[in-house]
């Protein structure tokens, strides 16, 4: 059987086909099996970071159960004449999901109307104060990938007009390109970020483009928290300088600047996007798919160029 070092458990539905068809070995193995592993099974934060690649050298492929990879040297692995896999597509449409129902829970105040009905205030205190619509609204865009363009067709639906930044317009997207950020932020009312984290990208949300959305807007964050200068956010919303933010992910997590927990103009999800049964399970199908491709001689099915 291949040997495959395994960093992250896949669905217990594939992970039965995986142990069935590979000889699996964990990261406490990692000294025993490094001179035998061929195929490493991972996520975009586990790594294997390039110390641990150059200590196996039959690895031939490494299979990742998600679509971020800023945790994986993707470079260093080809110049080893490794590819890395990745799974787009399946995710799409539970992050765009995600995305809307943060701007809508944050312009709504559904978290704190939710405590307010639970914690018996509402027959003591009467209507819960007014909050903001999230529909017919300015929706910025923040990346204008797969999912961007799901969240496109989910937020025009909801009759907001939508535009977006990225280097350069993506073609066949309706909505208008705006090349400068702050400028996009300035004329949103609501700045969704879905872009990748890569070293071009860090903290491109800066305090400049947080402080052009201004104080009645509203930023979702699905991407990566390395994206957003968190500690711009958080003086923001202090300041009240930013409405509001929807957040599922943030930069050092599973921590969370804890001066967020009080804000009631916030909502926080623990790093949730992808996270549905029918999501997950065809993420790690597609893990298992990739190594069957390239341990039989046939072309992956994802792998990142």
């Amino acid at each position: 059987m291949i040997d495959i070092l395994q960093l992250v458990p896949l669905r217990p539905e594939v992970q039965k086909e995986l142990e069935a068809r590979y000889r699996l070995h964990s990261k406490a193995d990692f000294e025993k099996v490094a001179g035998i592993v061929r195929g490493c099974v991972t996520n975009g934060h586990s790594g294997p970071p390039p110390e641990m690649i150059d200590r196996m050298p039959k690895l031939e492929i490494i299979a990742s159960a998600s679509v971020g990879y800023d945790g994986i040297p993707v470079e260093y692995a080809r110049t080893k004449g490794i590819p890395v896999c990745n799974t787009p597509e399946v995710l799409n449409d539970d992050v765009a999901d995600l995305a809307i129902a943060l701007m809508i829970m944050t312009a709504r105040n559904l978290v704190t109307t939710d405590r307010y009905v639970r914690s018996g205030r509402w027959p003591k205190e009467g209507e819960y104060p007014l909050a903001k619509r999230a529909s017919g609204k300015r929706v910025g865009i923040l990346g204008m990938g797969r999912i961007g363009k799901q969240i496109g067709q989910r937020a025009e639906a909801m009759n907001n007009r939508v535009a977006y930044h990225s280097r350069t317009p993506v073609a066949d997207v309706p909505y208008k390109h705006y090349a400068d950020l702050v400028e996009l932020a300035k004329n949103s009312d609501f700045l969704i970020v879905i872009i990748p984290s890569t070293p071009q990208t860090q903290k491109i949300v800066s305090k400049a483009v947080i402080e052009a959305l201004g104080p009645t807007g509203i930023l979702v964050n699905v991407a990566r928290g390395a994206v957003v200068d968190e500690d711009a956010l958080v003086e923001a919303l202090k300041a009240g300088k930013l409405g509001g933010a929807g957040l599922d992910v943030f930069a050092h997590e599973p921590q969370v600047p804890k001066e967020l927990f009080a804000m009631d103009n916030v909502v926080l999800q623990p790093h949730v996007g992808s996270a549905t049964h029918e999501t997950r399970r065809a993420m790690s199908q597609l893990v298992l798919d990739n190594l069957d491709a390239h341990f039989s001689g046939r072309p992956l099915l994802t792998e990142i160029k």
